[in-house]
């Protein structure tokens, strides 16, 4: 897609210290500022260009003068290695979130700058991207001394209690979940893209909102917006999310919303007691997170709701910005694929890029 659209483009493979082999894929710009972002739940880099030269969030950052890197978290399409395990093996999916912070972001963030040569990069980050984030720079500070500055879009930390309908879902579906992978083995959670590309082309009805919701069922789960639904780049983003991820990501998503507590794991109090020397799972120390950040909400985002950002920026101590997306019904998913999303989000944002690395 990247070379399609006219851009020179490389993968790199970035090994972690726990033996995954992540895929990034860069549009090289050298000698620039290096810019790294990484996408969310069940998403992939994929994301970043899949609305194409004129709207695609890393196509604009190169257009801005930015050595652009697109991180793929462990598991998801393009990062299915490991030095030891297979795809088959349920050790492979032994992961949640906190690998992703603890072990995948240091280890791109690592990778970016040695091969740049840049002494710091400017950390964009979705969804899941900021909760990794959060992760990483609060238990394992010296990293926020690597990033000149950071934007969180739909940060996700510090949830509200049970959380909206689409949250409570995912809590009930957690106990399925949990089933489903010890008694049938099944610990990767990845819903064909071509069984929903089929399910649209042939059997979802040719009206127009149903078609769209058919389209993805992520616009199900993360909320949908008529408005902004870009009709012409639907198929393309059907054929890249969902990209895949562990079951216990899931998991642990669920605990965040069902407990309000930004937390590890919990595996039960004996299981606790053996992992973490206590009871209940520690809290992130957020605290320690103090990279430069500006933080990206909206008003319709059921999945990082307004009243849950707000608790994000009150915990973290080095906010220099807070901007709502003008759009009273702009919502998750529109964060990545919004037919509006540049005059909405994207030009501003690349704007504060720019200003924040002295482009």
């Amino acid at each position: 897609m990247i070379q399609a659209a006219g851009y020179a483009a490389e993968t790199h493979e970035v090994r972690t210290a726990d033996g995954y082999l992540l895929t990034m894929h860069r549009l090289p710009n050298p000698g620039r500022p290096a810019v790294y972002v990484q996408h969310g739940l069940l998403a992939s880099s994929a994301v970043w260009v899949v609305l194409g030269r004129a709207k695609a969030l890393a196509f604009l950052l190169h257009e801005a003068g930015f050595d652009v890197w697109l991180g793929n978290f462990r598991g998801n399409t393009y990062s299915r290695g490991h030095i030891k395990y297979s795809v088959r093996d349920k050790e492979f999916w032994s992961f949640t979130w906190h690998e992703s912070g603890v072990e995948d972001v240091p280890a791109m963030i690592d990778y970016v700058l040695k091969a740049s040569g840049q002494a710091k990069l400017v950390y964009v980050g979705h969804s899941m991207g900021t909760t990794a984030f959060f992760v990483a720079a609060s238990t394992k500070p010296e990293y926020n001394d690597k990033v000149l500055t950071g934007s969180r879009a739909a940060p996700r930390a510090a949830p509200a209690r049970w959380g909206p309908a689409p949250a409570r879902a995912l809590t009930a579906s957690r106990f399925v979940s949990q089933f489903v992978s010890s008694a049938l083995g099944i610990h990767e959670f990845n819903p064909s893209p071509n069984l929903i590309h089929y399910a649209v082309t042939k059997l979802c009805p040719n009206i127009s909102i149903v078609q769209s919701l058919c389209t993805n069922p992520l616009y199900l789960f993360a909320g949908f917006n008529e408005d902004q639904v870009d009709e012409e780049a639907m198929d393309d983003i059907t054929k890249v999310v969902p990209a895949g991820t562990s079951r216990q990501t899931l998991h642990h998503f669920a605990q965040l919303y069902t407990s309000g507590k930004f937390r590890q794991l919990d595996y039960g109090f004996l299981r606790n007691l053996l992992f973490y020397r206590r009871f209940s799972p520690p809290e992130y120390p957020v605290f320690r997170v103090t990279a430069r950040t500006h933080i990206y909400w909206a008003e319709s985002d059921i999945l990082a709701a307004p009243k849950d950002v707000e608790r994000t920026r009150d915990a973290l101590p080095n906010v220099v910005s807070f901007t709502r997306v003008r759009h009273d019904s702009f919502n998750h998913l529109d964060f990545m694929f919004a037919k509006d999303v540049v005059d909405l989000l994207y030009a501003e944002l690349v704007d504060s890029i720019v200003v924040s690395s002295g482009t």
